[in-house]
């Protein structure tokens, strides 16, 4: 009995592989991320349609076990160094982002109908952007690192930040309405989730790096390691009463400070997106299509609500804060969806008795509807841009301040204009600068920005990819251009957005000569034929100058660049 029993379940776990591989097929076709599928996967296999999914134990505990992951995961990639580097904007924009959509999410939830204590919670559910689904979208457009790119990152932190606090809250709450001494019971599990935290600060302080960096030399065990870390901790959490979820994220947070959390993060990933499948079949198999029906008309609304609403608050903020349109914009664009932790906090509200299930379904509704719609917003988000960019003049203020896209501060004319200053784009600044050339110097990193200023380079911050932002530099006086941009943070593409750059220049009225650096024959062959004067390929470059110095047999260093850019050409 109990061997069919178990090749039933087989059978049916094999069912909904095959149902998902089909339906995350058509869903790659339509461009859609997998969220989508598997929440209509989930529906499809419930008792509304197909009748598949019935082992609920079974499927429920893969679920936990991926939203343990999930949420180990973010605590790994918690990177509070970035919201740091970027100011007060990510925390602006991610604090007021937050608290608009609750206030007015709040309001249109008690106008469709909903009582008071669902209306809030629908409004802080919708109030969470999908950081994975932004990530990978941002980085198949090579817009992960733009200016655009990093705040978005940024205020998305904070967003996981207000997730948290959320979740902590939410089991607090579940905890003290579980028994008759409610207070006591919430103080309690706030004594236990302390102590974890002093646990856990205890370990990153002295057992962390010296741990992982032994368990590093076999992969396998690193990966086998990290699962169990974070199931231990959620069953921990789970036990002390404040949530396995919360257990999980503290165990990504632990390993945050290792050198390898990149590694972990990057072999777990196709493990989190397994097991979130279970989770979505989960939650689409408890959902009634039937049910469902009455909440179209109010899922509307609020899509419509997320969809305009979150990018124009970004759009105001940004804007107020004298970043420049076409910024502010690409960046509001991408929380225009809800998240998949959305789902994950309207559960927990459900199972502590909060709210209907049907709240549940009405956001899951408001998920596929959103996340759907925001994939080709995020993905056509510059033609939009161009359409709609005469009317987004209002949001933008003219006087920028300091370190934000702002305009050269002095009116001395530059013989270069080198964007990007890392440690590549550095050098070539400081070889030219001894060669008696002036320099301005341009990134969209703060950080950059601050630490060249201070070497004592003009510098200018802003997104050397957006045309309104080149129109502000002396490029008329200019007699070169200098792109020392990494490779990876442009991405090579057919449409190179270091030749859109360099067309921008030359329509601007820019008539001096340009050098592109390149780490690949592939690349310089592309930007060879888009107006680039001089190809710079460092690998290559300083092995040619290493071999020449050891076959000349010397044996004193020389000058890091005897002829930068070719001196004689630069001054002729």
């Amino acid at each position: 009995m109990t061997e069919a029993i178990e090749g039933y379940i087989f059978y049916e776990i094999a069912a909904l592989l095959v149902l998902a591989a089909g339906v995350g097929f058509i869903g790659l076709l339509l461009r859609q991320p997998l969220i989508v599928s598997f929440i209509a996967v989930g529906i499809m296999a419930g008792p509304s349609v197909l009748d598949i999914a019935q082992s609920d134990e079974q499927i429920d505990l893969l679920a936990e076990l991926g939203i343990a992951v999930l949420l180990f995961l973010v605590g790994l990639k918690l990177d509070f160094n970035l919201v740091r580097t970027l100011g007060p904007v990510a925390l602006v924009t991610g604090l007021g982002q937050v608290l608009f959509t609750t206030v007015f999410g709040f309001l249109i939830g008690l106008a469709l109908g909903l009582d008071p204590l669902t209306s809030f919670y629908v409004a802080v559910a919708l109030t969470f952007s999908s950081t994975i689904i932004i990530v990978k979208l941002l980085s198949d457009k090579r817009e992960i690192d733009a200016l655009h790119g990093r705040i978005a990152l940024g205020f998305l932190i904070v967003q996981d930040i207000v997730v948290v606090v959320a979740m902590i809250v939410l089991s607090a709450i579940g905890v003290g309405g579980a028994g008759d001494a409610a207070l006591s019971d919430v103080f309690k599990v706030l004594g236990y989730g302390a102590a974890m935290l002093g646990a856990v600060a205890l370990f990153i302080r002295y057992a962390a790096n010296p741990l992982v960096e032994r368990l590093s030399r076999s992969p396998e065990l690193l990966v086998s390691f990290a699962i169990g870390w974070a199931a231990l901790l959620a069953a921990l959490g789970h036990y002390l009463g404040f949530g396995k979820e919360l257990g999980g994220l503290l165990a990504g947070v632990s390993l945050a400070s290792t050198p390898f959390r990149e590694a972990i993060a990057s072999r777990l990933a196709s493990l989190r997106d397994f097991l979130l499948l279970f989770f979505f079949i989960a939650l689409g198999a408890s959902l009634d299509l039937s049910v469902l029906g009455a909440s179209v008309g109010p899922a509307l609304v609020l899509s419509l609500f997320v969809l305009i609403g979150n990018p124009l608050i970004v759009l105001m903020i940004m804007g107020a804060m004298g970043y420049r349109k076409r910024t502010s914009f690409l960046a509001g664009m991408t929380v225009a969806q809800i998240s998949e932790f959305s789902l994950i906090f309207m559960a927990m509200a459900v199972s502590i008795g909060h709210v209907p299930e049907s709240a549940l379904g009405l956001v899951t509704l408001v998920g596929l509807v959103t996340i759907a719609a925001s994939t080709y917003m995020i993905t056509y988000s510059h033609w939009i841009y161009d359409r709609l960019e005469p009317l987004l003049g209002v949001f933008e203020r003219r006087a920028s301040a300091d370190l934000r896209e702002d305009a050269p501060q002095n009116a001395t004319p530059h013989d270069v204009i080198l964007f990007g200053l890392g440690r590549y784009g550095l050098g070539i600044g400081a070889a030219l600068k001894e060669g008696g050339l002036r320099v301005l110097g341009v990134d969209f990193s703060p950080q950059a920005v601050r630490y060249a200023r201070d070497d004592g380079y003009d510098v200018v911050f802003g997104d050397a990819t957006d045309p309104e932002f080149l129109a502000h530099l002396p490029l008329r006086s200019a007699r070169w251009l200098v792109l020392a941009v990494p490779e990876h943070d442009t991405g090579i593409t057919h449409d190179d957005p270091r030749k859109a750059l360099l067309r921008a220049a030359r329509d601007l009225g820019f008539a001096g000569k340009v050098a592109v650096a390149a780490h690949s024959a592939h690349t310089a062959d592309r930007l060879n034929g888009a107006q680039a004067d001089l190809i710079l390929m460092p690998y290559r470059d300083a092995a040619v100058a290493a071999a020449r110095m050891i076959l000349s047999g010397s044996e004193v260093s020389r000058p890091a660049v005897e002829d930068p850019l070719g001196q004689k050409e630069l001054s002729s």
